[in-house]
Order: structure tokens, then C-alpha cells, then sequence
């Protein structure tokens, strides 16, 4: 159902989709530098998407030209998906109690909690304004509260515009935000490594490291010589999938925080519909599958995902540093412009050149006195890690 609306000299219309079938026939030229925004990667999560997170695209146009597009997902934040490390102490597991009355319940996130940065939106600046695209996109969502509470009966607790490095344009219209009652917040860093253009190979890399994380670079592989390193085909991922997903999951529990769990089916869907912009790379001892890890091939950027291992081989194998090391060598040797490397673990992505790229979300509580207190518990909950950041480079 499209929804007219009327600004200075123009009237925008937009439209809410639940099935990416049903999106205008251009939406993939429309928004082609970006994977995460086509429908091939849409089609997959429809499949295996996490049981909590619904999702809706929405398009909006000018003259019925679509200027501009929206992913947003309709999360159900409950305290099992929140915090699954349990083993914590009696004293933090009462504290998580407190700060899920606040954050359990229905969230209205533009863009995609599946992943590190922004990969939720698109505007057509010539054709429509950061302003007018805004205020449509919080129209859209105020209708999406409406449906949501007739078909679910159910409220909508939270609202957030998720992951902007702080040079985006949209901090420009902060006073919309501000009008909007949404908090600008703070969170970790992206880890990001750009790839030199003279990086023909891994040796010219090793090349502009300094002697001590060369050295240990030739640890960790050495570590790891017995270590078999296979990239998964579609008929690889399905007769492994209990496996894959068993590994995931020994990495995801030990999360401080996490919104939502994969289903076992994921990894082959993404397979099955991203083709070859996504591989899945196993770690094989003695024929034994220990750890896995995937990455997603987005235009000229590489941008690493989910991985797992087991746990009594991480340490003896150096199995994450190496997996470090060779999402790298993809990305050398297949000329990547960057590496995306998301925002866990930056002390040792540091070590291998990855840099810290702030971001920021705007986030909203709908009741007003929670709202209040909002950023509070959000930075409780996601503390400034103190980490050293390490300088690998002569």
C-alpha cells in the first residue's frame, strides 16, 4: 500500500514490502554497490533468517521513481537471546535481568543487526533530500507500529537507525533526531584493514610488517601446519551443516551480548543464493571439521562474517589468528580495496592492520521516562572495551 505525502515543491510516495519478490523490478540496479541490499541476499534470510527478526523493505519515490530504500527489521529482544554467556557470576546475571526489562520486547531497527555497518539504506541525494528521506522513512515506521500492533498485538518498545562511521551525511540532520526524541549514541569501532595497491601477494604484505608481527605470523602458521584449509561447496556446507552450526554456536554463546541466534540452515541458504559472493572455508584436523569461517564479497570491499571452532583446538592451533591471516590472503590476492573485519576482537585484528572506524546509531525508547534513561543503560550494557591497539607496520 503506497502512502502519499507532500513536501517543499515535491510529493514523495513510498511503500512497504514484507517479500522481496514483490519489490519494483529496478531495486537491484537501484542500489547494486551494495550486496547486503539485494534480493538475493533478502531471499535468503527469508529462508533462514533468525527465528526473532522480521524483515520489511520500503521504497520510496519521486514521480514514482524509486529515489530511495529502507531495510527494516522487526526484532523480538528476549533475555535467552540477549545474554547467552552463562558463565557468569550470580551478581551479573541479576544485572542482566534489570537491563532486559528495558530492552525485552519489540525493536524497529532501519538496517541490519545481522551486520557490522551501514547496510540498511540508500538515497538518490539528486532526486530527494537526507531530510525528506528521513522523515519518510520514520512515517513508514510509525505505520509499521500500526500493523504490527493490529496483527501481533504487540508494541513497539525501541526504535534504531543502526551503524553510521561519523563522517556520513546523515549526523547532518541532527536536529531531526533530535526532534524525534532519538539519542545519538556511541558504539565500538568497525575494524577495518585497507589493502595497499602494492600488495600483490601476502609476501609483499609481510614485507611492510615490522620483525615482531612477522615473527609472529611465522608462530601461527607453524602452529597451524597440520591444519587442512578447504573452501566448502553448497553440497559441502549440507552434509555439514549440524557441524558448521554446533561450531557457530560455541563461538556465539561465549558473546557478551548477542540479539538473536542463526538458524542451522543459514549457511546453506546464503550459499544456495549468493552463489559465489559467498564462501564458507573449513578447518579440517585429522579429516575432523574444527573450526569454519565465512566471508561475503560486497563490489570491492570484503566483508568477513560469522565463523566458529572448537574450543580445545583454538588455542594449540592458533585457529582465529590464522583465520585472520588467511580472510587477509583473500583478500590480497583477489584485490579487495578493504577488509571489513566488524567490531569483536580489535585488539588482535589490530595486530594484523586492521584500524578502528567509529560509528554511530540513533536510538529511541517509545515510552518517554525509559527514554530518558535509554543511553544510560545502552552504555552499561555495551561498556568502552579497553583494548591497546597495535601497530604491526614498520
Amino acid at each position: 500500500m503506497i502512502r502519499v505525502q507532500s513536501f517543499l515543491f515535491q510529493v514523495i510516495e513510498f511503500e512497504i514490502y514484507k517479500k522481496s519478490k514483490e519489490l519494483p523490478s529496478n531495486w537491484n540496479s537501484v542500489v547494486s554497490h551494495d550486496v547486503f541490499l539485494q534480493t538475493s541476499y533478502f531471499e535468503a534470510l527469508e529462508i533462514a533468517s533468525p527465528k526473532n527478526i522480521s524483515w520489511f523493505y520500503l521504497g520510496i519515490f519521486n514521480d514514482k521513481k524509486l529515489v530511495g530504500a529502507a531495510v527494516i527489521q522487526r526484532v523480538e529482544l528476549y533475555l535467552e537471546d540477549i545474554f547467552r554467556n552463562y558463565k557468569d557470576s550470580c551478581y551479573r546475571q541479576k544485572f542482566k535481568h534489570f537491563v532486559s526489562k528495558f530492552l525485552k520486547g519489540n525493536m524497529l531497527v532501519v538496517g541490519n543487526l545481522m551486520h557490522t555497518g551501514q547496510h540498511g539504506i540508500y538515497v538518490d541525494s539528486n532526486a530527494i533530500s537526507q531530510l525528506d528521506f528521513l522523515k519518510t522513512v520514520y512515517n513508514a515506521l510509525n505505520e509499521l507500529k500500526q500493523i504490527i500492533k493490529k496483527k501481533h498485538k504487540k508494541n513497539i518498545r525501541i526504535i534504531m537507525f543502526k551503524d553510521y562511521f561519523t563522517d556520513d551525511p546523515i549526523h547532518l540532520e541532527d536536529a531531526f533526531f533530535r526532534s524525534e526524541k532519538l539519542h545519538k549514541i556511541s558504539v565500538q569501532p568497525n575494524m577495518i584493514l585497507t589493502i595497499q595497491p602494492h600488495w600483490n601477494n601476502l609476501d609483499a604484505y609481510l614485507l611492510d610488517v615490522n620483525t615482531k608481527y612477522r615473527q609472529r605470523y611465522k608462530v601461527a602458521r607453524k602452529k597451524a601446519a597440520r591444519i587442512v584449509k578447504k573452501e566448502l561447496s553448497l553440497e559441502d556446507i549440507e552434509s555439514n551443516s549440524n557441524r558448521l552450526y554446533q561450531l557457530y554456536k560455541t563461538v556465539s554463546d561465549n558473546a557478551k551480548i548477542n540479539t538473536f541466534i542463526l538458524p542451522e540452515n543459514h549457511f546453506c541458504e546464503m550459499k544456495r543464493h549468493l552463489k559465489n559472493n559467498f564462501k564458507v572455508f573449513g578447518y579440517y584436523l585429522d579429516g575432523s571439521l574444527i573450526g569454519f569461517y565465512t566471508l561475503i564479497l560486497n563490489q570491492d570491499s570484503l566483508e568477513t562474517y560469522f565463523l566458529g571452532y572448537d574450543e580445545a583446538h583454538q588455542y594449540p592451533n592458533q585457529l582465529y589468528l590464522n583465520m585472520l591471516y588467511d580472510m587477509l590472503n583473500f583478500g590480497v590476492e583477489n584485490q579487495f580495496k578493504s577488509i571489513v573485519f566488524a567490531r569483536t576482537a580489535m585488539e588482535i585484528k589490530s595486530s594484523i592492520g586492521a584500524k578502528p572506524v567509529n560509528m554511530n546509531v540513533y536510538l529511541k525508547h517509545t515510552n518517554s521516562f525509559m527514554n530518558g534513561s535509554l543511553e544510560r543503560i545502552f552504555k552499561l550494557m555495551n561498556p568502552t572495551q579497553e583494548w591497546e591497539e597495535r601497530h604491526p607496520f614498520k
